[in-house]
């Protein structure tokens, strides 16, 4: 039997992934004779300016639809999820403040966060437990996840918009007020 190239193996598993792979397992996955990275780096070469990418998640990878064909489909079995208020500012603290506890949530939010709330953020699979803090209580840390970046197209939570950005937009006014 014919060996097969590291990129056909990358190639594959990458368009097999229900959400992005981290470079170790795909580095699992080639063993000692390729390096992931370059061959990583080469498959996004080859895909750009085509109607997917392999695109960089922080460590992880994924094939995703280029920017200018997304208008022309048409997702059919996922819906739109409107999240309530108090789930998208849980949502933004988590974000930009990760790790962060619900005592932390709801000092920032000034009202107390229902369990409903991060149980809807856990259920899209952009929010998850990252352990406890080393405190009294030992309170669980809530994080964002490679999904939430996907959901929201980033690389990274370095891509979130700078508060100056969100206070020039009128989006947020820096002051604490509604």
């Amino acid at each position: 039997m014919s060996e097969i190239a590291p990129k056909h193996i990358v190639e594959a598993l990458l368009f097999a992934a229900g959400e992005p792979l981290e470079e170790r397992v795909i580095q699992a996955h080639l063993g000692e004779g390729a390096m992931a990275r370059e061959v990583l780096l080469e498959l996004q070469r080859d895909y750009a300016g085509r109607g997917v990418r392999i695109e960089r998640q922080e460590r992880a990878w994924a094939v995703r639809t280029a920017p200018e064909v997304a208008p022309h489909l048409k997702r059919v079995l996922r819906p739109t999820r409107r999240l309530s208020r108090p789930a998208l500012e849980t949502l933004a603290i988590i974000a930009y403040q990760q790790p962060v506890t619900r005592a932390e949530i709801e000092a920032v939010r000034g009202v107390t966060v229902a369990q409903g709330t991060l149980d809807l953020l856990i259920e899209t699979g952009w929010v998850a437990p990252h352990g406890r803090r080393d405190a009294p209580g030992r309170p669980i840390t809530w994080i964002t996840t490679p999904a939430f970046l996907d959901e929201f197209g980033l690389s990274s939570l370095g891509d979130l918009p700078r508060l100056e950005e969100l206070e020039a937009a009128g989006l947020f006014n820096g002051a604490g007020e509604r």
